[in-house]
């Protein structure tokens, strides 16, 4: 008998080590700085939510040199996440691309005054853009509407603006739109254009593999979407204790912030997981956001061809 349960013992232990060994290791790079942004991934990673799926995940931040999507293209990292028209845009570039799992479903982008003004009437002002991307669909508003806007390039900041060196600037209204309050400015609704809310809203972050490598690697693409959207929704029911272990991923990082912006951060990212026509928690990529985003750029120069919702699609 005893030798019986030291047997059955050692088959245990022998089961667990062969599935930790079996765990299949994948490089994850969202596509900016550690912040509230990825909390649900930082959830899942914390929480053992991969560990559980058989995934051996690695967060791995990009950096000034080195993109996320340069780390996709070099095969450095497996998935990233990526704005819907960044990606579109990247297809069109050459890197197809398809996407296993959609979080935002509305548009977080704002246009914020410096002056005092509705920005829809600054017509060829100074504007700021991120210099890292992000702007195709507000490049896309300014020529429908007739804006001629002087883009102006920053970094990683809104110093630029605070200082008077812009006429308005862009600003994600779980980022930078908080930033500059905090910083003291006082914003009228007047002086905020919301992108949602004027016919431009088209969807935002969602996770994204080559083709190449999703087609080879389907069945760990399904696990890593399902495990990341089970944290998305453990963070949406634990907003406390998910800002914990965002900054501690922000503390890991090095990450000039606080703890009040992230709260801030937080709440508006996981206000932007919900469909604002169903209020639940879609995580899918709607077809008639895919066609807005893929006719505008086209008509105005930013795509050469259309990317279609059948493209994008993962099957």
């Amino acid at each position: 008998m005893k030798f019986l349960k030291h047997a059955a013992t050692a088959i245990l232990l022998s089961a667990v080590s062969v599935a930790l060994y079996a765990q299949e290791r994948l490089v994850f790079t969202p596509q900016w700085t550690a912040q509230a942004q990825f909390a649900g991934y930082y959830v899942a990673k914390e929480m053992g939510f991969y560990k559980e799926a058989g995934l051996d995940v690695e967060i791995v931040h990009p950096t000034a040199t080195l993109t996320a999507i340069n780390r996709i293209r070099d095969n450095e990292s497996q998935a990233t996440t990526l704005q819907l028209c960044q990606a579109m845009e990247i297809i069109d570039r050459g890197i197809p691309l398809v996407n296993i799992l959609q979080t935002s479903m509305n548009n977080a982008m704002v246009l914020v005054s410096r002056r005092g003004k509705n920005p829809l009437t600054q017509k060829g002002e100074r504007v700021g853009i991120w210099s890292a991307g992000f702007g195709q669909l507000a490049k896309c508003m300014s020529i429908k509407e007739g804006l001629d806007y002087d883009w102006t390039p920053f970094a990683t900041n809104v110093n630029l603006f605070i200082k008077g060196g812009l006429d308005a600037t862009l600003a994600m209204s779980y980022n930078e739109y908080y930033q500059i309050i905090q910083a003291g400015y006082e914003l009228s609704d007047e002086e905020v254009f919301r992108f949602r809310d004027s016919g431009y809203n088209v969807q935002e972050d969602g996770v994204y593999m080559t083709v190449d490598y999703y087609n080879k690697h389907k069945e760990q693409a399904r696990k890593f979407a399902a495990a990341s959207r089970k944290g998305w929704e453990w963070a949406a029911e634990h907003p406390n204790e998910t800002l914990d272990i965002v900054m501690k991923y922000v503390q890991e990082n090095h990450i000039a912030t606080n703890r009040i912006l992230q709260k801030l951060m937080l709440k508006e990212v996981l206000s932007m997981l919900e469909d604002k026509l169903t209020g639940k928690l879609e995580f899918r990529l709607r077809p008639d956001m895919v066609k807005l985003a893929s006719d505008m750029m086209v008509e105005y120069g930013m795509l050469e061809k259309e990317v279609t919702y059948e493209q994008l699609l993962a099957k």
